[in-house]
């Protein structure tokens, strides 16, 4: 008994790593969608967001400011989109791929002209330069009790800073969207925004201000890869995991509880896929790595063909805002 709460414990810990990266960009993306714009390019932001805080952390030997380096990065490139998408009312998609595209090429370009190891930044050796585990008191004390040990020591317990931090921005989001002036504007300007003009609140300053949220959090995720979960950069680190929380989010329907939930789903079919590596079946055999790595993947395109139900978006999402003379 004590073997399988441990193990259990194990799985829904390692659930809750792999979930972190997707909850902050699944929050980024309901900001910036609330707001009216919308981001497909999650993924590239978190990319560069990985890339500056692994050189940042690398170069100075601080994770903090690794993780400042990620969130300026990650909104210079979100203020990009916000022009485009914006002041100069382009195609919202189009900005969000190039986005992309243009992440996916800087960094592996940087990477390999700053450290010339293939587009990698060197390895984070010193403590100082991740964020490690945070032990809680009396987790080592108590591993042996049965059932609540093993779940205070492996899944409460063990956890870096921003793995309880992307928990608490959860609920911070639900309150600032639901229950604070700037919120329900926010909301209203994703949903209406000549209303929002007419009672004359700058549509222009709130849709900047739900993608410069989206680009904040997005360094938090990026950040989170390649400063906690890794120690440094790889090329294409992200692996779609930018479109995986964008369905999270639509099949949220914009909300944020229920995005937390479908982010941790994600995250625990990511665990169960590791965990299932070559393990023998009987009168099956071993089940191929390719088929068990492409359940996150498979879900993802469940969920984006609609089998989930009808996702409704804010009515001006992605429609740019012409004021009214």
């Amino acid at each position: 008994m004590q073997d399988l709460a441990t193990t259990i414990a194990l799985v829904l810990s390692s659930s809750v790593r792999l979930a972190v990266p997707l909850i902050f960009a699944s929050l980024a993306g309901l900001w910036s969608e609330r707001a009216g714009v919308v981001d497909i390019g999650l993924e590239g932001k978190m990319l560069v967001a990985a890339f500056a805080a692994a050189t940042t952390a690398s170069e100075t030997g601080n994770a903090w400011l690794g993780l400042l380096a990620g969130i300026v990065a990650s909104v210079a490139f979100g203020l990009v989109h916000g022009f485009a998408a914006i002041d100069q009312r382009g195609n919202q998609i189009v900005s969000g791929a190039a986005i992309n595209l243009v992440a996916a090429g800087l960094t592996a370009l940087l990477g390999n002209a700053w450290f010339g190891e293939g587009g990698r930044t060197p390895q984070l050796d010193l403590p100082a330069s991740r964020f490690t585990p945070i032990v809680w008191p009396g987790a080592d004390t108590i591993a042996t009790v049965p059932i609540l040990g093993p779940v205070y020591h492996d899944l409460i317990s063990g956890h870096d800073i921003l793995t309880y931090l992307a928990f608490l921005t959860v609920p911070l989001t639900a309150f600032a969207l639901y229950r604070t002036r700037f919120g329900l504007r926010l909301r209203a300007t994703g949903e209406n925004p000549a209303a929002v003009d007419t009672a004359g609140i700058s549509v222009r300053q709130l849709r900047y201000g739900g993608v410069i949220i989206c680009g904040i959090l997005c360094g938090f995720a990026g950040t989170y890869l390649s400063v906690s979960q890794a120690a440094g950069f790889l090329p294409q680190m992200t692996a779609g995991k930018g479109y995986i929380a964008l369905a999270a989010m639509v099949f949220a329907k914009w909300r944020p509880i229920p995005a937390l939930l479908t982010c941790l789903l994600f995250g625990f079919l990511d665990a169960i896929s590791i965990r299932l590596q070559g393990v023998v079946i009987p009168n099956v055999g071993e089940i191929p790595v390719q088929a068990i790595q492409s359940l996150p993947y498979l879900l993802t395109v469940i969920l984006l063909a609609g089998f989930v139900g009808r996702a409704i978006p804010p009515k001006a999402s992605g429609i740019p805002y012409v004021k009214e003379r």
